[in-house]
């Protein structure tokens, strides 16, 4: 059987269907532990970072795509993130006295939702998901339809431990062919259950869903949490609030700390710090 903390592309033979399956255990218990959730918005914030892998399949360069959600209800942020290389992070911020509901709609109330694509080299991508479905998958299957006119099926799952999830498409250049065979996959794939993603390895998942199809399986990529904080990183948002408001903090605090809020790390920067940031060298 498969390990969790897996992600795998599939392709159905001779067509422009194509899938995408992935399951997040310890990379889940490691994102949702940095603070004390609800269930609700830790169910949520799993099937964020489901997506999140999922739609980093189609990332054809080193770069990261994150899920950005900000909301007026009692859950006011909600992020996801993937790099091309399966390593993600996500974090949400949630009202403590008042959670109320489990749909998303419900915690985030009116709000924005969007997909950015940041690669290593080049221009940063922004599109904006529609929040008219009830669901995230539904969000964002709209999303594909409109932005990237590329017919999606998802489907995202998450409990106390393990998060999972599944996605189809429907590739262009379809034929009348792909059309049927895209019309009998999805019929199959609404059958599975949460316990089914949550459970099974790939293979027993897909064989259960497409045994009379035929289905290239390709090889596992692990997935992990791993943020891409650094010091450097830290340094250069110091950098763009400005000198004036570091030497300020450093007046009333006597150094400046930054903790991620992503992993919790704590980043410590004293006076030298802020002089070699500023000026290029260390005063003594």
């Amino acid at each position: 059987m498969a390990s969790r903390d897996q992600f795998q592309r599939f392709i159905f033979e001779h067509s422009q269907v194509r899938g995408a399956w992935v399951q997040l255990g310890n990379s889940f218990s490691d994102i949702s532990t940095q603070a004390p959730y609800p269930e609700s918005v830790r169910r949520l914030l799993g099937e964020s970072l489901v997506a999140s892998v999922l739609m980093s399949s189609s990332l054809k360069f080193k770069g990261t795509l994150s899920l950005q959600a900000a909301g007026e209800g009692s859950l006011r942020t909600l992020m996801a993130e993937c790099s091309h290389d399966r390593h993600i992070r996500g974090l949400a911020r949630h009202d403590d006295q008042a959670v109320t509901g489990d749909t998303l709609n419900e915690l985030l109330g009116t709000g924005r939702m969007a997909i950015t694509i940041t690669p290593d080299q080049g221009q940063r991508y922004q599109g904006v998901v529609p929040r008219e479905a009830d669901t995230l998958a539904g969000c964002l299957e709209e999303y594909f339809e409109r932005s990237e006119q590329i017919a999606t099926s998802l489907f995202l799952f998450a409990n106390e431990d393990t998060a999972a999830g599944l996605m189809l498409q429907r590739l262009p250049g379809h034929t009348e062919e792909d059309d049927d065979l895209w019309n009998r996959v999805n019929h199959l794939a609404r059958t599975v259950e949460a316990e089914e993603l949550l459970t099974l390895d790939s293979e027993t998942l897909l064989h259960r869903l497409f045994h009379e199809e035929t289905v290239r399986l390709f090889d596992p990529e692990p997935v992990a949490f791993r943020c891409s904080c650094s010091r450097e990183r830290t340094l250069a948002a110091l950098e763009a609030i400005g000198k004036d408001e570091c030497y300020s903090i450093l007046d009333e605090q006597g150094s400046i700390n930054m903790d991620c809020q992503f992993c919790h790390a704590n980043y410590r920067f004293n006076r030298n710090d802020i002089d070699h940031l500023f000026t290029g060298h260390t005063l003594h």
